[in-house]
C-alpha cells in the first residue's frame, strides 16, 4: 500500500516541543496549559457580553477558575488511576500520584488523565467554591460549560500530538484508509482529532445555539453534558479502548459507559430542576442592586 504524507505524520513529527534546563517540554503539555488559559479568556468574554445572563462578578470569576482548574487536574488524575489503573497501589503510595520521575530518577512527566474524572473534580471544586462564597452554583456551571468546548479542542489536539489515545485499526483496503495515521505498522483512525472536532468545535456551536433558548440557570450546563456524552459515545467507535480495560457488554468501552451515565444524569437534571429560574431572578436583582 502507498501511504500519503498525512498517513506518515507520526513518523516525521517530534512530540517534544523543546528542552528547558534538561527537561523535555511536550506539545501535549503546552496544549493543555493553553486550553486552561483559553477557557478563562472565553469565560471572561461571555461574562462581559451577557452579564444579564450569568450575573457573576469578574473578581469572583478569576478566583473560581483557579478552584475549577485545580479540581479538574486532581479529578482527572485521580479518576484515571481509579478507573483505568491500579488504584490500590496509589492508595498505598499517594506520593506517586503526581510523581513525574521513574524509579531511576529520570523525568518522564505525568501521563494518564480521565475526562470523566476531571468532570467530577470540576463539580466538587465548583460546589465547594459556591458554598464557601455563597454564590449561585448553576450560574457558574453555565458559564464554565460554555467556555469548555473550544478549550477542550486544544486538549484533544495535544493527545494527538503526543501520539496517545490511538484510534482503532483501519483495514488497508478501506475507503477510509486515506484518513489513517500509521502507528507502528498499522493504520489507525485519528480519533483524537474526531473528538477535538465533535466534542469541541461542534459542541461549542450547540452551546451558542442553546444560549439563545435556555431560560433557566443550570440548563446550559445540562445541554453541555448531554451534547458531550452523545459526541463522546459515537467518537468512541473510532477510538481504541484502553488495553487494560477492553470492551464490555454490547461491545461498549468504559468511555461509552461513563458517557451514558453522564447523559442520563444531565437529562434528568434538565427536566426536573425546578428552582433554577428563582435563582436566576435572585441574581438579576442582586446585579441591579450593585449597579445602583
Amino acid at each position: 500500500m502507498t501511504f500519503n504524507a498525512w498517513n506518515l505524520f507520526y513518523t516525521k513529527f517530534d512530540p517534544i516541543a523543546f528542552s528547558l534546563f534538561g527537561l523535555k517540554v511536550h506539545w501535549y503539555g503546552l496544549c493543555y496549559v493553553f486550553a486552561l488559559v483559553f477557557a478563562l479568556f472565553i469565560a471572561q468574554f461571555f461574562l462581559k457580553k451577557y452579564p444579564q445572563i450569568f450575573c457573576i462578578d469578574s473578581k469572583d470569576l478569576d478566583s473560581y477558575f483557579i478552584w475549577a482548574e485545580v479540581g479538574v487536574i486532581l479529578g482527572a488524575r485521580i479518576g484515571y488511576l481509579a478507573i483505568y489503573s491500579d488504584g490500590a497501589y496509589y492508595l498505598l503510595h499517594p506520593w506517586d500520584i503526581f510523581n513525574p520521575f521513574d524509579t531511576q530518577g529520570n523525568f518522564i512527566g505525568i501521563a494518564g488523565f480521565s475526562y470523566h474524572g476531571g468532570v467530577v473534580g470540576f463539580l466538587v471544586a465548583t460546589i465547594a467554591f459556591c458554598k464557601l462564597k455563597k454564590l449561585p452554583l448553576f450560574s457558574y456551571l453555565d458559564l464554565a460549560t460554555i467556555s469548555i468546548p473550544l478549550a477542550y479542542t486544544f486538549g484533544r489536539i495535544g493527545n494527538f500530538l503526543n501520539q496517545e489515545l490511538y484510534g482503532r485499526v483501519i483495514e488497508a483496503d478501506s475507503v477510509f484508509a486515506f484518513l489513517g495515521i500509521l502507528v507502528g505498522e498499522e493504520l489507525r483512525y485519528p480519533s483524537q482529532l474526531f473528538e477535538a472536532f465533535f466534542e469541541g468545535i461542534v459542541l461549542f456551536g450547540v452551546m451558542l445555539f442553546a444560549l439563545r433558548f435556555c431560560k433557566k440557570s443550570g440548563q446550559l450546563a445540562c445541554v453541555y453534558g448531554i451534547g458531550y456524552s452523545i459526541a463522546r459515545f459515537f467518537c468512541e467507535y473510532t477510538r481504541e479502548a484502553d488495553s487494560q480495560m477492553g470492551y464490555y457488554a454490547l461491545g461498549l468501552s468504559m468511555g461509552q459507559i461513563l458517557s451514558v451515565v453522564m447523559f442520563v444524569g444531565c437529562v434528568l437534571l434538565f427536566l426536573f430542576r425546578k428552582d433554577s429560574q428563582k435563582i436566576a431572578t435572585h441574581q438579576n436583582k442582586k446585579a441591579k442592586k450593585h449597579k445602583k
